[in-house]
Formats: C-alpha cells, sequence, structure tokens
C-alpha cells in the first residue's frame, strides 16, 4: 500500500465565499463544511481570477490562468491546451487511480483530460455530444428526458422545488456516485476523487423538505451602495448584466435565496456521506480533502445576478483544505488571509501528495511561505469585458466600454458599498493599481492603452435585453436533444 495520501477534491459551482456559517453569515446552514473548517485551514480571500464555469474550471485543471490556458471569454467549443499537463493527468502519471464525478465542462464533454473514469451530469448539455451518465441513470429509473421539467432555467433566478423523487436529484446522484467510487478503488493505489456538484448554480430547484427548512427563516436585504442605487449611472457592462435578469420583488426575491441556499445545505449533507464512506473505509485520516467553488454568485446584491463581474459575490470563492497526517503542513483550525487564486489549487494538491508540479503550471502552492502582494482578475473581451486589481487591501476594476474605473476598500468596505474612484484623497492609490493593472494586459486590451493613459472603448446604453430563449431554458431530453454548433454559449449575457 502506497504511503502517498488519498485526495479528495470537491467542486461546487457558483458559490459565494461568504455563504458559510462559519463565517458569521446570519442565515445558511453549512454544519458539515464548518465542522470541516475546524478541522483544516480556511482561505478567506480566494478568487476566480476569470470567474465564468469554463474558463475556472480551466484553471483548476491546467494550473494555468486565464493567459496560459486560453479562455478569459467562455469559449464553449474549446479544448484543453495541447500539450498541457492536466490535475487528473499529473495524479494518474504519479500512480494515482483517478475519477471524476459530476460536472468537468470540457469540450468535447466526453473527453476524460486525465481521469482514468470520468461519470458526467453536465446539466443538460446533450447538444454538446455525450451521453450524459446522470440522464442515463434517469433513463434507468423510469425518467428519460425528464430532467428539466420542473420547468426552471440553468440561467435564471426564479424557483421551483425538484419535481421528481428525492433520490433522483443530481446532487444524491454525484454523491452516490462518488461513494461507489471511493469503495471500488484500486487498494494498491492512492486514489484521486473529483467530486463536482453541479449546484446551487442555477435550476433553482432544490429538494422541499430543504427550502421548508428556509421557509420561516428572515432572509436579509440585498446589499447595496450608492454607487449601485437604481437610478444611478453604472459601467455599461454592469447596466447590462442588471438589465438581463429580471428584476424580483423583495420577497420574490428572498424566496430565491432561500432555494439558493437549500441547495447549498443540500450539498453540505450530503458531503457527510463521503466524510462517512472514507472513515467506514479507514482511510479518513490519510485523505487530504479539498473544498472550492468555481466562482460565486451576486444573488440579488447590488442589483445583480450570477457571475462574470469582479465584485466579491462573483469573484471570491469559498476554499477549505484539511490535512489530518503526522506532520501535515495544513494547520487546523486555521484561517489564512493570503490572496489565493484557483490556479494555485494544482500545485497546492500535487504538493502535498508528494507529486512533482509539471512544467507550465503558472500557480502558487499554499505550502509556499510567499505571499503574492497582488493578484489580477479578467472577464470576457470587448464591449463585455472587466479587469481587476486587488492588494491587500483594495480592489481596482477597469471596464474598458466607457473606460470605468471602481475602487473599493476593502478593508474598511467588504461589502463594495462606497466606490472610491473619483475621491482625490485616494488618487495615489487608484494611479498605484493602475500601473499594476496595465502591467497585466495582453492581446487585444494592448490596444485600449496608451502609454500610462487607459482609451478603453466607446460607451453603450445598455438595453433591457432580448431573453426570448429564457436563459437557455432546457427543454425535453428525450428523445436525445439534437447536436447545435458547439461555439454558440446557452444563455449567455
Amino acid at each position: 500500500m502506497s504511503d502517498q495520501p488519498h485526495v479528495l477534491f470537491i467542486t461546487v459551482d457558483q458559490w459565494p465565499a461568504h455563504l458559510l456559517g462559519c463565517l458569521g453569515h446570519p442565515e445558511i446552514e453549512t454544519p458539515t463544511l464548518d465542522t470541516l473548517a475546524r478541522s483544516g485551514t480556511l482561505y478567506t480571500s480566494c478568487y476566480a481570477e476569470t470567474p465564468i464555469c469554463i474558463p475556472s474550471r480551466r484553471s483548476m485543471m491546467t494550473g494555468r490562468t486565464a493567459r496560459g490556458h486560453g479562455d478569459r471569454d467562455f469559449q464553449t467549443d474549446l479544448p484543453m491546451p495541447p500539450g498541457a499537463t492536466t490535475l487528473a493527468g499529473a495524479f494518474s502519471a504519479g500512480g494515482y487511480q483517478t475519477n471524476a464525478i459530476g460536472k468537468l465542462h470540457v469540450y468535447p464533454p466526453r473527453d476524460r483530460i486525465g481521469f482514468d473514469e470520468a461519470l458526467l451530469a453536465e446539466e443538460g448539455r446533450g447538444h454538446l455530444g455525450g451521453p450524459d451518465d446522470y440522464e442515463m441513470f434517469l433513463a434507468d429509473n423510469g425518467h428519460p428526458g425528464e430532467q428539466f421539467l420542473h420547468g426552471m432555467s440553468n440561467n435564471e433566478y426564479f424557483w421551483n422545488t425538484w419535481h421528481l423523487d428525492d433520490e433522483l436529484h443530481v446532487t444524491n446522484w454525484t454523491t452516490r456516485s462518488a461513494a461507489r467510487q471511493i469503495k471500488r478503488r484500486d487498494p494498491t493505489r492512492p486514489g484521486f476523487w473529483h467530486v463536482s456538484y453541479t449546484h446551487p448554480h442555477p435550476p433553482l430547484a432544490p429538494l422541499s423538505r430543504y427550502l421548508d427548512r428556509y421557509a420561516r427563516r428572515e432572509i436579509g436585504p440585498p446589499v447595496a451602495g450608492e454607487w449601485s442605487a437604481e437610478g444611478a449611472a453604472l459601467p455599461p457592462i454592469v447596466g447590462a448584466v442588471r438589465n438581463f435578469y429580471a428584476r424580483l420583488p423583495a420577497a420574490q426575491l428572498a424566496d430565491t435565496r432561500r432555494a439558493f441556499y437549500a441547495l447549498c445545505t443540500h450539498i453540505d449533507h450530503q458531503i457527510r456521506l463521503l466524510i462517512g464512506t472514507l472513515r467506514e473505509e479507514g482511510i479518513l485520516e490519510r485523505t487530504v480533502i479539498v473544498f472550492a467553488s468555481d466562482h460565486g454568485d451576486m444573488l440579488g446584491d447590488h442589483g445583480l445576478f450570477g457571475k462574470r463581474l469582479m465584485y466579491d459575490g462573483s469573484a471570491r470563492v469559498p476554499l477549505l483544505v484539511i490535512d489530518r497526517r503526522e506532520g501535515a503542513r495544513i494547520p487546523a483550525n486555521a484561517r489564512d488571509d493570503r490572496l489565493v487564486m484557483l490556479h494555485d489549487l494544482m500545485p497546492s494538491m500535487l504538493e502535498l501528495a508528494g507529486l512533482p508540479v509539471p512544467e507550465g503550471v503558472e500557480g502558487r502552492s499554499l505550502l509556499a511561505p510567499e505571499r503574492r502582494d497582488h493578484i489580477y482578475g479578467e472577464s470576457h473581451l470587448g464591449t463585455k469585458a472587466s479587469r481587476m486589481v486587488r492588494d491587500a487591501r483594495h480592489k481596482l476594476i477597469w471596464y474598458p466600454a466607457g473606460n470605468c474605473f471602481q475602487l473599493f476598500d476593502m478593508q474598511e468596505d467588504p461589502l463594495e458599498q462606497r466606490d472610491l474612484a473619483a475621491d482625490p484623497g485616494q488618487a495615489d492609490v487608484l494611479a498605484r493599481l493602475q500601473a499594476l493593472l496595465r502591467g497585466h494586459l495582453y492581446g487585444e486590451d494592448l490596444e485600449l492603452v496608451d502609454g500610462e493613459r487607459f482609451i478603453g472603448l466607446p460607451a453603450f446604453e445598455p438595453a433591457m435585453g432580448d431573453n426570448r430563449g429564457l436563459s437557455g431554458q432546457r427543454g425535453f431530453h428525450y428523445p436525445q436533444v439534437p447536436p447545435s454548433d458547439p461555439s454558440v454559449a446557452v444563455g449567455a449575457v
């Protein structure tokens, strides 16, 4: 039997960093994650450098930034970078048995990207190819093509309760499938299990019993600031994102948040079954556990929903690392406020497993003593673009369309309610962060600056979005969904 640890890498989709009970959130229930935080280290300043599903997952799976892996714009038909050793490939080369369960969100969908086996739940993307293991499971249980009969969309914020039996919910399927893979492991090799839950990303269709937990609970109002008040002048792309989604009355928004929280708590409880499986198999103490999200969700804060923006609700993600082996270098019951990014996870897990980090990996291991003095984030291209630099105290966001800047003091104003970009007293901070930002620009962004001067792009008037497709609403998936152009993003702003 190998002395190397097993590694359980759990990811969730669209879970903001602040939605943890152990961080003092007044409404969310996350007892499992709260307990695990006491057993390991909670990293409180982890950011998705490109807070969009596909680019974030490419960063986690390659250890590279968007510049390194080639996607800052949600390219649905982009294969993994040629020649790049993936996270799974590095573990496999190191003698690990590797399994992925849940959402990979790669192209083509059945590309295992280095995993020995992949059991996929890809949120109804049959038009990109398949088959999808979760949809086959539903068919085997007498419900072919019925995944979306609750009527909710993958990219909207209306909600309904789950329409089939509880055990058929994708969260339960993911847990059961992962537990079986753990039990079916090769006992002569260490295991690397990537368990990727598709929620709390919409569709918001939680189990009724989880929604009931929140039904009588007061839900606080969304965050707002002077810059984001109704009628305030917003950067054009921020206004476009606001206009894309329906404006929910306060009571409906509270229910939307309840449905979202219910999906989170359901996942939290299901993780307990994975921990129980590891314990009963006698391998819990030899298993490194990593929990992270690919990005967050604004959930109505500042009048916004979804991801892609550089505000903390969208770009900052939860990160937990637990290693209880003797001599472990991850402390227990600790919080670490260093600036971390998702492409740091690959070198961190490989170092924890005693494996070499492949050439081309840009991330920095969490075991390294050095700390970054700032981080850079980027999202989309052209008029949809936003760019960010964040240091230990301040965050600067640049929107090329309209050449708009926002500056936030994250120490004094962690909810980003006061934009300081026009404050004469912050001119030195603004200039310093702008200089850092210029140093990170590449590609077409270089055409938007002239020396030390930012030129940007012309502003545009955010129109009310034409959403006749209901943000990519899925339909009946039996017979199978016909193929379509894989380069066309579904439900995008």
